[in-house]
């Protein structure tokens, strides 16, 4: 069976689809068959992405590695069992479709609570949450005191991550990892810094999950989206020499890659 990675967090702007693209590219220039879902079903960014992908290759005539994708599949209402959700019924033949031929299946969620998102967190076998290093980013997952010290209890989306996992653990399946990314890293403003990591390393021994390093905020990720690319294609299209912010960001991905510690991937860009 494919190993089911869901990038989630229902808050717009942390850095989702950004962390999606690289990531599921990364496993396909690795050689992992990787397929991809996009559930912002209004948006598509991770399917404008891979859209956007093919036809830059096309165009060029270049061969980069390009990781599948599937639009949820539509569902006749007769085929519906009596009282199945028809998101979960669409969702469900998605993942079943990708996972035959892949070793990894990537879920991108919405910035938004959705019953396609909630499905989507208890089918995870690696769940990343990017998280801006912000406490109004943080309170998605807890609420802290106004010193931004102490913990007073889990927020919404901590709570659905409980009960996603609550749901795997009655169907006997392996518990989720949760790897939460500290994402899109501003140079400045050391004190935030210092207290968001102080507060989310207290959080993650309170409610399970671990913390890795994400991207620092760089113009370079929002650059490539119009031609489908991504980092590691930058030599294939020509860049000999990668500057600083390039080489900086690369290694940024590499760190982030082997953070995850995915079954099988050894980390080789």
């Amino acid at each position: 069976m494919a190993h089911i990675i869901v990038v989630g967090n229902e808050k717009g702007g942390a850095g989702k689809s950004t962390v999606s693209m690289h990531v599921a590219t990364a496993l396909a220039r690795m050689g992992h068959r990787t397929g991809t879902l996009d559930l912002d079903l209004r948006q598509r960014s991770v399917g404008r992405y891979i859209e956007n992908r093919r036809a830059f290759c096309a165009r060029e005539g270049l061969d980069l590695p390009i990781p599948d994708y599937l639009d949820l599949p539509e569902v006749a209402p007769e085929a519906l069992a009596p009282g199945e959700n028809a998101f979960d019924h669409r969702l469900s033949k998605a993942v079943a479709q990708l996972e035959t031929d892949c070793d990894f299946v990537l879920i991108d969620c919405p910035g938004s609570h959705t019953r396609l998102s909630q499905v989507a967190h208890s089918l995870a076998d690696t769940l990343i949450t990017p998280l801006n290093d912000s406490f109004i980013d943080f309170d998605l997952l807890a609420h802290i005191d106004t010193d931004g010290e102490k913990i007073l209890g889990p927020s919404v989306y901590s709570e659905m991550v409980w009960n996603a996992r609550q749901l795997r653990a009655q169907a006997g399946l392996q518990p989720i990892d949760w790897v939460v990314l500290r994402n899109r890293l501003g140079a400045q403003n050391m004190v935030n810094k210092m207290k968001m990591e102080k507060a989310l390393t207290k959080l993650s021994k309170r409610i399970g999950f671990r913390i890795a390093p994400g991207f620092n905020e760089r113009v370079i990720f929002r650059e490539l989206f119009p031609r489908g690319l991504t980092l590691l294609d930058l030599k294939d299209i020509g860049v000999g020499n990668l500057n600083i912010s390039n080489v900086a960001a690369r290694q940024e991905l590499r760190e982030l890659v082997s953070a995850l510690e995915l079954p099988g991937v050894e980390v080789n860009f």
